[in-house]
């Protein structure tokens, strides 16, 4: 090698980064102990950002483009140099290229279940998990907060601390919106959309944009599925006493198809089971109303015998009285005697009861005024 090459090598004058990783956020150039060249070349390519700092301070940041570095497109440089002419010597940066592509999904989800208050079955734990997508949105303030020194700067290095963001916030974001549970899942946009509004502002503080942020589950404790599912059941059968009527008739028809199984001892088993079943099916198709509110079917099961036990006592009547310009009640048809009899209710009084529209005088009332007659009339002259 001749003194002229040995020169040359000791300067670097073409800058740029061909990336062949995918999870590559930010990678400095390696100058070794070269400096830079002034009019070297330097190629930032689409998706990315290049940065100079000057002793660890950020000068010149150089967007998609191809240039010619000099004083007159490194103003921040040159005013720290204190180049104020024209400067043709060689200088000593660090040059990093940051990736300006988005990073897509990148998974999140709660490590253990979180408690939350749902309206209608109390306090519950849910788990949730989804993906993400981000890109560096302001450079300068991403190399300051995350990157400093460090020569190589991935995906890895942040995704712990930017799912841990998102679980935290994102569980507050699905307490605050106050979507039932059951809800959750057929709200999953709605949801994504509060959690991404929630988040982006941790995500700016890093020099980040959130580009995307979507729910793909929302999963309640195995406990809780297994009581849903079974009250999912109860709603699918519905009427329980037509359920038992198909489940016999089902029973009585694979008993019917094997009545030879067993030899004697089984065809009189066969037999007897048959006749059992018979027995049973006649109580079922008696019991009508053996449903999910009367699950015992002692409601009309006694078919031709009647019901079982006293009717219901009839409601009494409750009446509401008008005295001395206030609502006084209720009153049930002894008390009003008390009232009539002390003179307290009188046939002018206005009286109402439920199914009236207005007061009326209790004259008008055919009930009441029998009451009246039911006690003696005043003592003349007392």
């Amino acid at each position: 090698m001749g003194l002229f090459d040995k020169i040359r090598n000791e300067f670097v004058d073409i800058i740029e980064w061909v990336d062949n990783s995918t999870d590559t956020i930010v990678w400095k150039f390696p100058r070794y102990q070269n400096e830079i060249k002034m009019g070297a070349q330097l190629t930032v390519r689409e998706g990315q950002a290049a940065v100079f700092l000057n002793e660890g301070v950020v000068a010149d940041v150089f967007q998609p483009g191809r240039y010619e570095l000099t004083t007159q497109n490194m103003p921040i440089m040159t005013t720290i140099r204190g180049w104020k002419y024209g400067f043709n010597s060689p200088f000593k940066a660090d040059v990093y290229f940051v990736n300006l592509r988005q990073f897509v999904n990148q998974k999140w989800g709660t490590k253990n279940p979180i408690m939350l208050r749902d309206p209608e079955f109390g306090p519950i734990r849910l788990r949730a998990f989804g993906n993400f997508s981000f890109q560096v949105k302001d450079v300068t303030v991403f190399m300051k907060q995350l990157v400093a020194t460090t020569p190589v700067f991935t995906v890895e290095d942040i995704t712990e601390q930017l799912r841990n963001i998102a679980v935290s916030r994102g569980m507050d974001a699905i307490a605050e919106s106050k979507i039932p549970a059951l809800d959750l899942a057929s709200n999953y946009d709605e949801v994504s959309a509060l959690i991404q509004q929630k988040i982006g502002v941790d995500f700016d503080e890093l020099g980040l944009s959130l580009t995307k942020f979507l729910i793909e589950n929302i999963s309640f404790p195995e406990e809780v599925e297994k009581a849903l599912d079974k009250r999912s059941s109860m709603g699918v059968v519905g009427n329980l006493g037509a359920y038992a009527q198909f489940q016999a008739a089902n029973s009585m028809e694979k008993a019917a198809e094997n009545p030879n199984s067993g030899g004697i001892v089984g065809a009189g088993f066969g037999a007897g089971l048959g006749a059992g079943m018979v027995g049973q099916m006649g109580n079922v198709f008696q019991q009508n109303s053996f449903d999910g509110n009367n699950p015992t079917g002692t409601g009309s099961a006694a078919g031709s015998a009647g019901p079982v036990g006293p009717p219901p006592l009839p409601k009494t009547v409750a009446y509401y009285l008008a005295i001395k310009g206030k609502q006084e009640g209720p009153f049930d048809p002894e008390q009003l005697r008390g009232l009539i009899k002390d003179g307290t209710m009188t046939l002018a009084t206005l009286v109402w009861k439920e199914g009236l529209e207005n007061w009326i005088e209790a004259e008008k009332v055919g009930e009441l005024k029998d009451l009246f007659s039911q006690n003696p009339p005043p003592i003349p002259g007392v």
